[in-house]
C-alpha cells in the first residue's frame, strides 16, 4: 500500500545548523498511580533510521492523564504524545530529514503492508505495528513528550513525522494529533449540512469537534458542566450550550422531536453514552470517542438499536491518511486552535499542568507543557 504524495513531508525552510546533545535531559517520569515526578534520564541516542527530537512543546492528553490517575500501565514511563519540536540529531539511513526540521511526531503509525488484514481494511488503529509506540524518552515506549528530547523509532519516522510550514506555530502544531483523531471520528459518522449535532463535554476535544462540525455547516449543541467551557462553545459557533441534563430537552426542541442526528460522547464517564443514545433519533449515530479502556461497560436499550436503527461507532486515535489535510486545516487557520490554549507549564512543572488538566478550573481549556 502507497501513500499519496504527503504535504506533510515537503521542505518548507532551511533549516539551521544542529546544536550538541547533552548525555542527559529532565523527563516527568511516571512512577505509579497519581505521581509524576521529573527526573534527570539518559538522552536517547538515534539508531539506524531513527531521529532524535528536541521537544518544544506537548500538549497534555486526557488519555495519558486517565493512564497516570488510574494506574493503567506499569511504571516507569515518560508519557506525551501530542509533541512537536525540532530534529535534533538522525542515526544512519536517513532521509530526507536532517537536524533543525521542525517536525510533529506521530507515536502510533501503522504498517501499511498490502498483507496486513487491518491496513486493508483501513482500520490502521487495530494493525499491531500501530499498537506498538513508536515515541520515547526511554524506559517502556509511552509517547516520551514530557521530555527534553524524544526518540522516534524508525517506522513512525518513515511515515509518522510531519513537516511544519513556516506559518504554522509550534503550540498549533502539538494539536495535529487530536484534530486528527476527531476528524477520523467524523468521517465515519458523516453528517449533512443543517444537522443536528450533540456534544458531551466541552474539554480540548469537544471544543475541537465543535469547530469541525461548524465547518462543516452542522448545527451543534453542546452540554457541559462547566459555566466557561459553555461559553467558549457559544463563541466557537455552538447554538445551544447547556448543563449535561438539559441535553436532551435542547435538542429535541432544535430537531422539531427528533433529536440529535449526531452525539458525540467526548467525556469519560461512560455512563453518559445511555443519555446520549437517549438524545438521538431513530437511526441516527452516536460515537462514543473517550472510552479508551477495557473492562468499561455500559446499559444499553438493544431495541434503541434494532427496532429504532441507532448506531454506535467507535472510533480510537488517528488516521494516518488524514494527517496532511489536518495539517492543512491548522496552518491554514480555516480551523484556529489558537484560543484553545489556556495554560503554559515548563517542563519541570509537568505535575502541575496535569493536575491542572485533569481538575479544570474557570478558564481552563488546552494546557500545554513547554520544555
Amino acid at each position: 500500500m502507497r501513500l499519496p504524495l504527503c504535504f506533510s513531508r515537503g521542505r518548507p525552510s532551511p533549516a539551521p545548523l544542529p546544536t550538541m546533545i547533552p548525555n542527559s535531559m529532565l523527563a516527568g517520569v511516571y512512577r505509579g498511580s497519581q505521581t509524576v515526578l521529573i527526573e534527570t534520564v539518559p538522552v536517547p541516542m538515534p539508531g539506524p533510521g531513527e531521529v532524535l527530537v528536541r521537544v518544544q512543546v506537548c500538549g497534555v492528553c486526557g488519555t495519558d492523564l486517565k493512564k497516570i490517575a488510574k494506574g493503567l500501565q506499569q511504571p516507569p514511563r515518560i508519557y506525551g504524545h501530542e509533541t512537536a519540536g525540532e530534529i535534533a540529531a538522525i542515526g544512519p539511513n536517513v532521509s530526507p530529514w536532517r537536524p533543525g526540521d521542525r517536525v510533529a511526531v506521530n507515536h502510533h503509525v501503522p504498517c501499511l503492508q498490502p498483507g496486513c488484514h487491518y491496513c486493508s481494511h483501513s482500520a490502521y488503529a487495530q494493525c499491531p505495528v500501530y499498537k506498538q509506540t513508536g515515541a520515547t524518552a526511554g524506559f517502556e515506549p509511552a509517547g516520551g513528550g514530557f521530555a527534553q528530547y524524544v526518540l522516534v523509532k524508525d517506522w513512525c519516522v518513515q511515515n509518522g513525522l510531519i513537516a511544519l510550514p513556516p506559518q504554522i506555530t509550534i503550540e498549533e502544531a502539538s494539536f495535529l494529533e487530536p484534530l486528527n483523531t476527531c476528524m477520523k471520528a467524523l468521517q465515519q459518522a458523516p453528517v449533512q449540512q443543517g444537522d443536528v449535532a450533540l456534544i458531551y463535554g466541552q474539554g480540548p476535544i469537544g471544543q475541537l469537534f465543535t469547530l469541525l462540525l461548524r465547518l462543516q455547516q452542522v448545527r451543534v449543541a453542546v452540554a457541559d458542566p462547566l459555566p466557561h467551557r459553555r461559553e467558549a462553545a457559544l463563541q466557537a459557533g455552538a447554538e445551544k450550550a447547556v448543563c449535561p441534563e438539559e441535553a436532551e430537552n435542547t435538542v429535541k426542541q432544535l430537531t422539531a422531536g427528533r433529536g440529535a442526528d449526531l452525539a458525540v460522547v467526548a467525556v469519560a464517564q461512560s455512563q453518559v453514552i445511555a443519555a446520549a443514545m437517549n438524545a438521538l433519533r431513530p437511526a441516527g449515530c452516536l460515537i462514543p470517542f473517550a472510552q479508551t479502556y477495557l473492562n468499561d461497560p455500559v446499559e444499553l436499550d438493544a431495541g434503541a438499536l434494532c427496532m429504532q436503527e441507532k448506531k454506535i461507532i467507535g472510533s480510537y486515535s488517528s488516521d494516518i491518511t488524514l494527517q496532511n489535510r489536518a495539517l492543512e486545516l491548522i496552518a491554514s487557520r480555516l480551523l484556529d486552535v489558537r484560543p484553545l490554549i489556556s495554560h503554559r507549564f515548563p517542563l519541570t512543572h509537568t505535575a502541575q499542568a496535569l493536575q491542572e488538566a485533569s481538575s479544570p478550573g474557570a478558564g481552563t481549556r488546552k494546557v500545554l507543557v513547554l520544555p
